[in-house]
């Protein structure tokens, strides 16, 4: 089991990797800023699609963004 700092070290590296320094900064000023509640997000906040359609629109997202 991974000790909470070695969480924190990976979920720091992978929105880095995904979104970039500054823009992970920016989401976590966002989501310190905002009663933000993760899980109820969750439950929500996505669309109601399989693992790999959200992978599929995401892919096609960051294409549109290049």
């Amino acid at each position: 089991m991974k000790t909470e700092a070695e969480i924190r070290l990976t979920g720091m590296q992978a929105l880095i990797s995904a979104l970039g320094l500054v823009e992970a900064e920016r989401f976590l000023a966002a989501v310190s800023r905002d009663r933000f509640n993760y899980t109820e997000w969750r439950k929500t906040g996505l669309p109601e699609m399989s693992l790999e359609d959200l992978a599929r629109e995401a892919n096609r997202l960051m294409r549109q963004m290049d």
